[in-house]
Formats: structure tokens, sequence, C-alpha cells
């Protein structure tokens, strides 16, 4: 009789174990879901960092002064931090490669706004983008095709970086137009080759332009509903135009 009841505490001290071992892996089960997974109804947040595994930073969603400065061939401008409220892009290597921003200002009775959705060519600026801007009643907004060189940016942003890290006066504003002088000569800095959208004075226009960034066609239909189509020259001379007796168009 003592040797059955022995065996069928030993059944349940093995029970109990078992049903503890079960409940906690139940228990630790459902702890790791909610920490993977948290549902809010309503969040008030600064800035949010959505990265890879290890860390590297994929997209980031910020307010102006949370804002991140750009990564460009791996160096981290810190000197534009807080500038771009909205979303910025980063690829694989961790390079930025576009976003989304926006950012508009009343002082005086005047009026500027602007945003875009930008994407950058690879290992340079961005090179295709939808964008708005606006100054008190002038304002245009489309679609716009930029020509960038297979030169990387690299070098141009490391400069850049150096200068704007100078302390301010003479010697830096000397500094900056020389770069940005060079890189417009040698092609690094691009040239805008399409835009389709709205102009500046209320107008539908399909702008062309040549590799060296001058308009090349523009067609038209003007505030006043009138059609047009011209071809110009490497000047901005127009050399044909339907109809014939259209007015010509400010390039854009």
């Amino acid at each position: 009789m003592d040797g059955r009841i022995m065996k069928e505490l030993r059944i349940l001290k093995a029970y109990a174990l078992i049903s503890s071992l079960l409940f906690a892996a139940l228990f630790f089960m459902g702890m790791k879901q909610d920490v993977h997974r948290t549902k809010f109804e309503e969040i008030d947040v600064e800035r949010i960092n959505i990265v890879e595994k290890d860390g590297k930073l994929r997209l980031a969603i910020s307010n102006r002064d949370r804002s991140p400065g750009p990564i460009i061939g791996g160096l981290y401008m810190k000197t534009r931090e807080g500038q771009r409220p909205g979303m910025i892009f980063f690829n694989d290597k961790g390079d930025e490669c576009g976003g989304m921003t926006w950012g508009s200002k009343e002082q005086d009775g005047n009026i500027s706004a602007n945003a875009g959705l930008m994407f950058d060519q690879y290992d340079q600026d961005q090179t295709v983008g939808i964008t708005y801007s606006q100054k008190n009643a002038d304002r245009s907004s489309g679609l716009r095709v930029w020509e960038r060189p297979l030169t990387p940016v690299a070098d141009f942003a490391k400069q850049l970086y150096e200068i704007e890290s100078m302390k301010d006066g003479p010697e830096k504003d000397a500094a900056m137009k020389k770069l940005r002088q060079h890189a417009l000569e040698s092609g690094l800095s691009g040239v805008a080759r399409v835009f389709v959208g709205r102009g500046t004075k209320n107008e539908a226009v399909v702008s062309l332009a040549d590799t060296k960034g001058k308009p090349r066609i523009l067609m038209s239909v003007d505030g006043a509903n009138v059609p047009s189509i011209q071809f110009l020259d490497e000047n901005g001379k127009v050399v044909y135009k339907l109809p014939a007796d259209a007015a010509p168009e400010s390039k854009k």
C-alpha cells in the first residue's frame, strides 16, 4: 500500500512539474508577442527610426528639430541636422537615397511654402521628384527629372561639410562659392531635363531640355487657355512653333 501511494505521489509531482513548465512557456511566449507587436490608438512622437536588425537606418520620420542630416558616402553631415521635417529614405549601404519633406512660412504678409517627394540616383542627388513651391501668388507644381552624372557625389559632400563646419565669414563664403562653381562647371550638380506640371504663370506645361539643361521643346496651355508647341535652339530662340502666331513662352 505504501509503495502504491509513493508511486502516485511521484506521478503527481511529475505532472505538476510538466504543467508548471508548460504554463511558464506559454506565459513567456505571450510576453514575447506583446513585446514584438504593440497596438496604440494614438501616439505623439518627435522621431521614428526604421532600422534593420543590425541597426542600420532605413527610414527616419521626424519633426524639424529631430530630423537627421544627410549620410553621403558614409559621411554623416551633422551641419544639416534639424532642417527637414518629413521622411528620409536610406539605401542598403546606409546612404540617403531620397525622401518626402515639406515646409511653409508666413512673415510680414509674405507666404513661402514647398513640398517634395524625391528619389536619388545611386551615389548621387535626386533624379526624379514631385515638387510644389510657392512665393506669395507665384506657385509651381509638377513632375521633375534631373540628369545626373555617374560620378559619385561623396567627395563633393565631404568638401561641402568641411566648409559648412567653418566659422562664418568671408573665407567661408568664398570657399562655398568656389565649390559650387566647380560643381556647376564640371557637371557634378546635374541639370533639369523634364518638367511636367503647372508653371508660375498659370500655364500647364511640358518642358523638355537638352543635356545642358536648356529647354528645347515647350508644350503648353496658357492661363487664357491657348495651346502652343515651340521648338527652341540652344540659345533659347524659337525656331518653330504651332500655331505660327503663338506668343513666345517663358522658359521653365
